[in-house]
């Protein structure tokens, strides 16, 4: 017997008490009507969605069956992948014509069953917080994403993932990267700038150490890192640091995080970073075209009225660089990760301090006070790969001892005066001196002692030993 819709419904009410022991297949047979076969047919099988029939009076087949095991192999992939996910997949990559809505009761009936045959329960985690809204240009929210070892079969061991996302039009930007250093994470910021044609007036962080220089108490000012602070004065923007433990604050960055990761990367193998960012940059036209379910706009229009509030960018970009003071040694070298990078010797002095700014590819050393250009540049070398590696130009020797009029010999030296003059050359004071000396030859008479005890007016002090007297 084939149910029709309204009876195969009514029908899946007892599934949940027939599970639970409450009632029996007789006893639902009974209260339904229906025959007991009927009953444990369809109760027994898991089907999602309600049999059809064809014209001619036999069940007709589902378009979403054909497509069944593409769905089963994206859950056994990622088994938290989302209905509306999968049916955006099958559309565009797979030609599938059916809704949504059949896509999503499959899913409904596949997930459990796929999820028990990996030996997977899915969990779902639920809180509240407060809603606020913003006008457009006025806040965009940034976070990190951990991507884990997605590129490890390309000896890349871990990748991350870079989120802006406008407040105002959820209009989302990624990048993916090796690193979460400071150059890094400014960088991105960067490629986020270009990406959306401006910059916001407001960027939201949490309390990453490329913003905050250290933690604080809560209700304490926090104190921003020095690049931090550069950076965003050159941008013209306002830092936003959350309090702690508050994720909930750029929760549409957030939310934008685990989008990008079921929509981008779910279920799918990379190669590289770059096939990465290809991805999301393919996937972003897609992402604009969809409705909002909170603002209910078309996400691309919105983000239009976002982008035309954003402040325009700077004509030149921000560098940003590591700084470090280090001491001059020497040798004229200075250390710095692990390598050595010379600094001119007429510039510096032993123990000096000099700044270090540092970028992936250049070192630059810059003395602490400027010359009477204003110039405080000292030197520039490419950054060296390693460690134990010396940056040398020899330019920055000049003038010290180079040892090359060392000589030895195994015969006789003949014997050359140490201050000798030719003929015309001046010569110093003392010089001169023993010149005239040697000239005059003058000898120097011997006299006794006692000639100067008279010229003094002394005597020398004598003992006189008195012989015994013999007995």
């Amino acid at each position: 017997m084939l149910l029709d819709s309204e009876r195969w419904l009514e029908l899946r009410r007892f599934r949940g008490l027939l599970e639970s022991g409450a009632l029996s297949l007789s006893e639902i047979a009974r209260e339904t009507g229906l025959d007991r076969k009927t009953v444990r047919k369809y109760l027994s099988s898991g089907s999602a969605t309600p049999p059809r029939r064809s014209p001619n009076g036999r069940s007709r087949a589902r378009v979403i069956d054909e497509f069944a095991p593409l769905v089963d192999a994206m859950l056994r992939a990622e088994i938290l992948m989302k209905a509306a996910v999968i049916h955006e997949r099958l559309v565009a990559e797979y030609g599938f014509t059916g809704n949504y809505q059949r896509v999503k009761l499959y899913v409904q009936e596949a997930r459990p069953r796929i999820a028990e045959e990996l030996g997977i329960t899915p969990k779902e985690l639920a809180g509240l917080h407060r809603r606020f809204e913003v006008v457009p240009g006025a806040q965009a929210q940034v976070d990190w994403g951990d991507e884990g070892r997605i590129l490890a079969h390309m000896g890349i061991g871990k990748v991350y993932s870079f989120h802006m996302t406008l407040s105002y039009s959820r209009d989302p930007f990624c990048c993916f990267t090796t690193s979460q250093d400071l150059e890094t994470f400014f960088d991105c910021h960067r490629r986020a700038f270009a990406h959306f044609g401006g910059v916001p007036m407001t960027i939201v962080y949490d309390r990453t150490k490329t913003v905050v220089r250290r933690h604080v108490a809560p209700g304490e000012a926090v104190p921003l890192h020095p690049e931090a602070v550069g950076f965003s004065g050159h941008y013209d923007f306002d830092i936003d640091v959350l309090a702690a433990y508050r994720p909930t604050g750029k929760g549409r960055v957030e939310r934008q995080v685990l989008i990008v990761r079921d929509h981008v990367l779910s279920g799918r193998a990379f190669s590289s970073v770059e096939e990465m960012d290809a991805a999301f940059t393919a996937w972003v036209p897609r992402r604009r075209a969809q409705i909002h379910k909170t603002h209910r706009e078309v996400i691309g229009h919105r983000a239009a009225r976002d982008h035309a509030a954003l402040k325009t960018l700077p004509p030149t970009p921000y560098l940003v660089a590591e700084r470090h003071l280090r001491p001059v040694g020497k040798d004229c070298l200075i250390a710095f990760g692990g390598n050595l990078y010379s600094v001119p010797a007429r510039k510096v002095r032993p123990r000096q301090l000099v700044e270090i700014r540092a970028t992936k590819s250049q070192v630059m050393l810059h003395s602490t006070v400027s010359d009477s250009g204003g110039e405080t540049l000292l030197a520039m070398h490419p950054r060296a790969v390693g460690r134990g590696v010396r940056v040398v130009e020899e330019a920055h020797w000049d003038g010290l001892p180079t040892g090359k009029g060392r000589r030895t010999t195994t015969g006789e030296v003949p014997f050359q005066p140490r201050h000798h003059s030719s003929p015309g050359e001046e010569v110093g004071p003392l010089q001169a001196l023993l010149n005239r000396a040697a000239a005059a030859q003058v000898e120097v008479g011997r006299r006794p002692l006692s000639v100067y005890d008279e010229l003094t007016g002394t005597r020398p002090f004598t003992t006189h030993r008195i012989p015994k007297e013999s007995s």
